[in-house]
């Protein structure tokens, strides 16, 4: 993890000098145009990606945990839809009906918000509803569906807008962890804190999850109540990193198996912990990748993450089918 931390921070557009990165990050003498890469461009990028990737992760070993499916992710419930939504309708809703926003509105903040309000509509939607669905089956189905509405709304925007709106909603969707304030990263790290937090509460629950439904409504487990604080927990964490970074896939989804590949153990006090670590240490890669060292292109995120992620679920799926 250091190792990858330390190219992430060397590599980019601009190669740095080591005796330079060490330098500065300890208070020696640095050039000023080395300060401001480290401390106003790759330090802060760096936490936003290992923010994202223990987020994303842990997400993801939950819903694949509630839902006995290999293949679930952070976004299944479509809370990821809920804040492209919220996205749409900031940066094109207007055009679409005939109105331009000037480009000084489109800001990060409102992006932001707008992505915020729209995870945690849906959430809270999912949640109402979830009073009346008594098994997980139909809760999945339920957000698979909130899901295919919101993307089916967005497409209809998408048709409307206009060509310049149209190219940044898509440029967010591509995901980035560049472009955030200090101020940003601490409420984000705050938000995400608070997920950690009750997916670790959650671990006891999801232990007894692996036995079965029935089992653990005999041990006394409330599934209603434990699949709300995994909704909430995975609203938190994925809601927030989807608002201030955009959606990214994949990782969420082959994290967990790569932690159980490595530490062959089920148990969610193991496996919890080493899927943030690992998830952490793959978005750092997949950052320091994403930048083309030595090229002044940076790849969107979302394609590097694909790339590391989908080979594990297509692995997953045909050693599934060969079983």
């Amino acid at each position: 993890m250091s190792i990858l931390i330390i190219l992430n921070l060397l590599l980019g557009s601009v190669l740095l000098p080591i005796d330079q990165v060490f330098a500065a990050i300890t208070g020696g003498q640095t050039p000023s145009w080395v300060h401001n890469i480290i401390f106003s461009y790759r330090i802060p990028k760096a936490i936003t990606a290992l923010l994202a990737g223990a987020s994303l992760s842990i997400c993801g070993l939950q819903m694949q945990t509630l839902f006995k499916n290999p293949l679930a992710d952070p976004f299944i419930l479509g809370i990821s839809s809920g804040a492209g939504l919220g996205v749409a309708i900031f940066i094109m809703g207007f055009s679409a009906f005939g109105i331009s926003l000037s480009t000084s509105l489109l800001s990060n903040i409102g992006i932001v918000t707008a992505a915020w309000l729209g995870a945690f509509g849906v959430t809270l939607l999912i949640l109402l509803v979830s009073q009346r669905l008594k098994d997980n089956i139909s809760f999945l189905i339920f957000g698979i569906m909130i899901g295919s509405v919101t993307g089916a709304i967005i497409s209809l925007i998408q048709y409307f807008s206009s060509s310049t709106d149209l190219k940044v909603f898509v440029m967010w969707t591509m995901g980035s962890f560049s472009g955030l304030s200090l101020s940003q990263i601490w409420i984000m790290f705050l938000i995400v804190t608070i997920g950690f937090a009750l997916s670790i509460y959650n671990i006891k629950d999801l232990n007894t999850l692996l036995l079965g439904e029935a089992y653990a409504r005999s041990l006394g487990v409330n599934l209603e109540a434990t699949r709300r604080r995994i909704l909430i927990a995975t609203t938190l964490l994925a809601g927030s990193i989807t608002a201030f970074c955009g959606p990214i896939g994949f990782i969420g989804i082959a994290v967990p198996h790569i932690a159980r590949m490595i530490f062959k153990n089920a148990n969610h006090k193991i496996l919890l912990p080493a899927t943030a670590i690992i998830g952490a240490a793959l978005m750092i890669f997949a950052d320091t990748v994403s930048q083309l060292p030595g090229q002044t292109q940076i790849l969107p995120i979302n394609t590097v993450s694909a790339l590391i992620g989908v080979p594990v679920i297509m692995y997953i799926i045909l050693k599934r089918k060969t079983v």
